[in-house]
Parts: structure tokens; C-alpha cells; sequence
């Protein structure tokens, strides 16, 4: 049986090399460009095409690509291909659904225990030769309340890493998981009851039209008085006048963001290591942010999914869903 001929696009060298190996024996073509009008010819005789964000498959694209049969999106969304056009024409997209909920989950709790031991202030002194102690007593987790807004892959992982801290875990979600809150011994709340009751509140929603500034001006209010806020998720899930009026006013005892209001541009996480990415604009947003130089607000440079690991699972899952359609059996189907 001939193997299929696969063309990449959007790939660095370091990819190139994984795939390479995790696809060994199948004929494959890369670039480091978008697949486009200039670049068609590379993959015009490929049955698999795999793309990032970046590649606009139009139907005027799609045309083009005659004996194409799967097209593997290295990215969660899809909505930078013609999903109408590959449904008419028999092409199956897959995508790479989850790849960072560990990765994400693990950095929020790196932000939380800076927080709640005063790691950033310490090291700050020490750097300076300051080895005194004054103001830098921390708190126990264990015994404390976590307040998980969002119950996805990710908020989940965040409550079974929370119940080996021996911490309570209460939740708010549109959408209850109520097979898990009896596995890992959460509950549901509703929102106002999340804000009132944690000691930390992080969130790990969605960012649409319904979650912009879920955290605002009104809410804000209720939350229990010292506690931290932590969000790894999308800087406008949180009005940010909102947060600077809690830390003004002592109602947080301080934040952890991975994110930031004003990033707009972020589609994907992974965006943010793409050359095609404007660095610049979140290296002004981060230079020029009214949070950055509180003593009790931690900001981390939207790293929260950048680890090896994850990395390297979208490459993997990219593979799998190549492996998965020659076998018959397509996985990860985008939009089914």
C-alpha cells in the first residue's frame, strides 16, 4: 500500500525533527511558511496537510489541493479553515483538542505558592543581600478554600492537584460536572458563593461574549476579604479596574496573572512562539501595565502553557490523528 504524502507548514526546525521521527517512513515535505497562494505547489500532490493558525484555508485554497483527504490543524481552533468546503468535498479536519491542562493547571499553582509564601519578595531580597524576615510569613494551603471558576480540562486538574495540597475545592460553571464532583469531592456553587467563600479564587473559564469581565466592578465587592486571585487564563475574564480597586482597597490580598487584559491578538497560546506573532505589542503591554510593579501582584509573561511537554503533545497528537485516519479510524475530528 502506498504511504501517504504528508506536507508541513508553519513548522520550525525542532518540529520538523519530531515529526520526522514520530512519522518515520511516510514521505513528507515541510516549510516554515503558511500554506498559501506562493507555497500551493509543495503540497498540490499531498493527501495530509498539516497547518497552524496562521494558514487561511479558503475555499479558493482548498480548491487547489485536489487529492487532499486530511487536513491536520496543530491547533485547538479551526476557524481559520473552510470547514463547509472539507465537509462537501469529504476532507476530514482534526485539530489537537487539549494539549496543556496539566501545563497550565502546574503554573497556576507555581503562581499561587509565590503568593501565599511570598517567593517573588524573597528573592527580591536575597538578590539584594537582604535576609531578614519581616513581612514575609506565608500561609498553609492545606485547610484552605479554592474557589475554581471553570470545570474544563483544566480547572479539573487544578482541583486534583488542590485535594493533594488538603485543600477544599468549591466550583462555578455554566456547564456542571457532576461525575467529577463526586470523584474528586468538589461542589458547585453558584458565583456570588465562589467570590464570598475562597481564600483563592483562579480562573480557568472560556473568554466570549457571556465571561467578559466576569470578575468586575459589582462582584468584585463579594469576594472574601485578603483573598488571592489567580487567572491563567484570559486577561479579559477580569475588568482591570475592578483588581486595582480590590488591591487599593484591601478586599485581595493579592493577584497572580498569567494574563492580561488587552491581549487581544492571542488566538492560541502557542501564537505567542510563532515568528508571525507581534512580540511587541506584549512586551508594551507588560512594560506599560498599572499591575507590575505591586508587591502583591505576581504577572508572568503568558507562560502558563509553554512547557516541553506540551510542546511536544501537539506534535504527538498531530501524528496520531495521521496514524488514526490511514487506519480508518479518524480521531479528533474539528467540529463533530
Amino acid at each position: 500500500m502506498n504511504r501517504l504524502k504528508i506536507a508541513c507548514f508553519e513548522i520550525a526546525d525542532w518540529e520538523k525533527d519530531f515529526l520526522s521521527a514520530e512519522l518515520n517512513g511516510y514521505e513528507m515535505v515541510f516549510s516554515a511558511e503558511e500554506l498559501d497562494e506562493k507555497t500551493l505547489t509543495l503540497a498540490a500532490d499531498c493527501q495530509v496537510v498539516s497547518i497552524f493558525i496562521y494558514s487561511f484555508l479558503t475555499r479558493k485554497i482548498l480548491e487547489k489541493l485536489p487529492v487532499l483527504k486530511l487536513l491536520c490543524t496543530r491547533s485547538t481552533g479551526f476557524d481559520h479553515i473552510d470547514l463547509d468546503y472539507c465537509r462537501e468535498k469529504g476532507i476530514i479536519v482534526s485539530n489537537v483538542p487539549t494539549y496543556g491542562e496539566n501545563t497550565v493547571a502546574e503554573h497556576t499553582f507555581a503562581l499561587i505558592l509565590s503568593l501565599s509564601r511570598n517567593v517573588h519578595e524573597a528573592y527580591i531580597r536575597t538578590i539584594r543581600m537582604d535576609f531578614s524576615m519581616k513581612g514575609l510569613m506565608g500561609f498553609d494551603l492545606k485547610g484552605k478554600t479554592l474557589g475554581v471558576i471553570g470545570t474544563g480540562h483544566i480547572g479539573l486538574r487544578v482541583i486534583k492537584i488542590a485535594k493533594g495540597f488538603g485543600m477544599n475545592v468549591i466550583a462555578f460553571d455554566v456547564k456542571k460536572n457532576h461525575f467529577m464532583t463526586e470523584f474528586l469531592g468538589y461542589e458547585y456553587l453558584p458565583l456570588e458563593e465562589i467570590l464570598q467563600k475562597s481564600d483563592i479564587l483562579t480562573l480557568h473559564a472560556p473568554y466570549n461574549k457571556s465571561t467578559h469581565h466576569l470578575i468586575n466592578t459589582d462582584n468584585i465587592k463579594l469576594i472574601k476579604r485578603g483573598a488571592l486571585l489567580i487567572n491563567t487564563a484570559r486577561g479579559a475574564l477580569v475588568d482591570t479596574n475592578a483588581l486595582m480597586m480590590a488591591l487599593d482597597d484591601g478586599t485581595l490580598g493579592g493577584a497572580g496573572l498569567d494574563v492580561l487584559e488587552g491581549e487581544d491578538l492571542i488566538k492560541e497560546e502557542r501564537q505567542l512562539l510563532s515568528n508571525n506573532y507581534p512580540v511587541e505589542n506584549l512586551k508594551t503591554l507588560l512594560s506599560n501595565h498599572i499591575l507590575l510593579r505591586r508587591d502583591n501582584v505576581i504577572i508572568t509573561p503568558h507562560i502558563g502553557f509553554n512547557s516541553r511537554e506540551a510542546l511536544m503533545r501537539i506534535l504527538k497528537t498531530t501524528a496520531f490523528n495521521v496514524r488514526a485516519y490511514e487506519s480508518g479510524k479518524p480521531e479528533n475530528m474539528a467540529g463533530a
